[in-house]
């Protein structure tokens, strides 16, 4: 049996996403795509396939999120566990902001910088179409400037991996 072959792509950054003014001005700004496996995701609910991308973190990424919140506490940066606590709303640890047919935004504000997520879902490209993950990142001052510049090779491959497992898995 041969394996699948799973293309997640860096692509430029949706203007027909929600979150496409926040873009001018950001410390970090990408997107990822992914074609979708089937024709039953063009119809899922932006929700439950926002889940499946961001609900199940390898263990080496959730290793990182620990070594990530020993780190921050100490400044009164928000920790995943935290984050995770607070029920209403969230997918894992992103707040959720706005639903529609075919994006959902996540993300949190803190001291050090404010983020969010966009899971776009683009129902006519390709055979059974795509969805983008854009990342948008603007920091309030030095820590959050850092933290950026010390989490970005992280974020990059996390993003991949969490579309690359969500493909693989068939969002099921």
């Amino acid at each position: 049996m041969q394996a699948m072959k799973i293309a997640v792509r860096a692509v430029a950054m949706p203007p027909e996403s929600s979150i496409a003014h926040l873009y001018p001005g950001s410390k970090l700004a990408d997107a990822y795509a992914v074609d979708l496996p089937n024709q039953a995701m063009r119809q899922m609910a932006m929700d439950s396939l926002a889940r499946h991308v961001l609900g199940s973190q390898p263990g080496w990424a959730q290793s990182l999120m620990t070594v990530r919140d020993a780190i921050v506490q100490p400044f009164g940066i928000k920790t995943a566990k935290q984050l995770a606590a607070v029920q209403d709303g969230r997918i894992g640890i992103f707040r959720i902001y706005a639903v529609s047919d075919d994006e959902i935004i996540l993300g949190e504000d803190d001291s050090h910088l404010d983020f969010r997520l966009s899971l776009l879902r683009k129902r006519q490209a390709g055979p059974h179409g795509n969805i983008t993950l854009s990342s948008v990142v603007h920091c309030h001052n030095g820590v959050g400037r850092a933290y950026i510049a010390l989490i970005k090779p992280f974020h990059k491959l996390i993003v991949q991996r969490s579309l690359a497992r969500a493909v693989k898995g068939g969002f099921g």
